[in-house]
């Protein structure tokens, strides 16, 4: 058994035993075969002895018993590290950042409390999936629609709290929530926005209440235990409608990014749309890997040449319209006027998708992820006939500018570094994840059996973020056993913003026993 750091294995029993009087025994899991479901099944460190491990985990299924636990995890000094469903795949999953550490499951806190269709918003505890949401929705006939992250297992709030993103109009999951209920370190209980006012009729409508928002402080932090939040959806819309704009050269995309930023920040595009290149994700012939490894990366004749040789368009960038059929139209056809003087451009429909939908038509669905239909396609497995690439992988998520300048510099650098790493890192599309800016996402190859294609992996990794930051260019989201390298390059100032965080660290948990070391943010003993 590993135990919480600096605590005696005579106080962690005893610990064990008072979360049991307070959830029941079946609500704490300490023998190997249960602490092992809490393994992050990605890890790059996986079976090495830097591999986070949890001592214990307890499942409590009230407020009040999550008040509890963290008196008695005060009083003997235990590490507690809260997860929702422990889904966060590729970032950690339900591993805590700190070995010995004792997670804080909050599965059993599954309660749909409110779903509003006449103002279009939910308010769910942390144990509620998308799936369960989804349901629950459907199951009432309400006319509403999720925005689902790629693995509809993971939690609403544990989503929205590491900021995760979706594909409709409400594709910012941290910008959707209105309104949360914070257990602190000490046991106290506060609700956020207007849900300080008692009887608030208003607190999934309005985000800010009176003084200074602090809801942004739970995000990305180890500074309370969030047990409901409130959420704004979608009200289910008449028509959704796909775009595909193609170019043909190399230099293209910085027109074309051009006329597409200028629309989002207008507010015609106001979904999320990808810019992927048929070219660089093509089959890596030798001609490829020379143009990637080349010290300039290729000029853009020689992409052009190489393009042209294959018959290739260079540049797609995908689009979806949410709403009214006319207001989809109008919009669909605005973006088509807009890039119609692109040399070379071509354009292509997607199906169109008009709701009400039956169950069987939602059941035949191939994009489901952009209806809001939550699904695990993207974590089907392989057939025993396909070569192993990984058991798992490790994102890499750094934001950008939203420029063709931007794209074509990231896609230089990082294509280089990959190529030279030797490390067969899969180069995603680049999102607007975010409203005004792109995401490049890259994932890095974890083999469960060999320790050292994963030191190599690592490797690339590391300096795949230097290479960012180098360029001023961050991560949104990150692996929890790297969150102190990601938080490094926010350095403004001798590290100014990890010195605040430290206070507030020091002023809301002066225990340190929330989550040490989320997203860099340790408790003063352990810094």
């Amino acid at each position: 058994m590993t135990l919480p750091p600096g605590v005696s294995r005579r106080n962690f029993s005893a610990a064990l035993r008072r979360f049991a009087a307070v959830v029941g025994e079946e609500g704490v899991f300490s023998a190997a075969d249960e602490v092992a479901l809490y393994r992050d099944a990605y890890s790059p460190f996986w079976d090495e002895e830097e591999e986070r491990v949890v001592a214990a985990a307890v499942a409590p299924q009230t407020v009040e018993q999550v008040q509890e636990i963290l008196g008695i995890a005060s009083r003997f000094q235990i590490p507690i590290y809260p997860i929702s469903t422990g889904r966060n795949l590729a970032y950690g999953g339900a591993a805590p950042v700190m070995s010995g550490s004792v997670v804080l499951d909050l599965k059993r806190m599954n309660r749909v409390l409110e779903v509003s269709e006449r103002h279009a918003y939910a308010l769910v505890e942390p144990g509620v999936s998308y799936f369960d949401l989804y349901r629950h929705i459907q199951d009432r006939g309400l006319r509403l629609m999720l925005d689902v992250p790629t693995p509809g297992w993971g939690s609403l709030i544990g989503n929205a709290l590491d900021r995760g993103v979706g594909l409709t109009p409400m594709r910012d999951h941290f910008a959707a929530q209105c309104g949360m209920e914070v257990v602190l370190a000490d046991g106290s209980v506060l609700r956020t926005g207007m849900g300080a006012i008692p009887g608030a009729e208003t607190w999934q409508q309005y985000k800010y209440g009176i003084g200074p928002y602090i809801d942004g402080l739970f995000s990305q932090s180890n500074f309370g235990v969030v047990t409901k939040m409130g959420f704004w959806l979608l009200p289910e819309p008449e028509l959704v409608r796909g775009l595909r704009v193609s170019v043909p050269r190399h230099d293209d995309v910085v027109p074309l990014l051009d006329i597409v930023s200028s629309l989002v920040y207008s507010g015609v595009i106001d979904s999320q749309f990808s810019i992927s290149s048929p070219v660089l994700h093509g089959s890596a012939d030798a001609e490829l890997r020379a143009l990637l490894r080349s010290a300039d990366g290729g000029t853009a004749e020689q992409w052009d040449r190489y393009a042209l040789r294959r018959d290739l368009g260079f540049w797609d960038a995908t689009f979806s319209f949410y709403g009214p059929e006319p207001i989809v139209n109008a919009r669909w056809t605005h973006v088509v006027e807009r890039c119609r003087g692109l040399p070379g451009v071509r354009f292509a429909d997607a199906p169109r998708y008009r709701f009400p939908m039956s169950l069987e038509e939602r059941q035949r669905v191939v994009d489901k992820e952009a209806l809001g239909i939550p699904s695990l396609a993207n974590f089907g497995g392989r057939s025993a006939s396909e070569p192993k690439v990984a058991d798992g992988h490790m994102d890499f998520s750094v934001v950008v500018p939203m420029s063709g300048e931007a794209v074509l510099e990231a896609l230089k650098v990082f294509a280089r570094e990959f190529a030279e790493s030797g490390v067969d890192v899969g180069m995603g599309a680049i999102t607007s994840f975010h409203a005004r800016t792109l995401t490049f996402i890259s994932s890095f190859p974890i083999l469960r059996d060999d320790p050292a294609a994963n030191r190599r992996m690592r490797a690339a990794y590391e300096r795949a973020v230097a290479v960012a930051t180098e360029r001023g260019w961050g991560q949104y989201r990150t692996h929890a056993a790297y969150m102190d390298l990601a938080l490094a390059a926010y350095a403004f100032n001798d590290d100014a913003l990890s010195h605040f965080h430290a206070r507030l660290k020091d002023a809301v948990d002066p225990n340190g026993i929330l989550a040490a070391g989320r997203y860099g943010i340790w408790p003063g003993h352990m810094r």
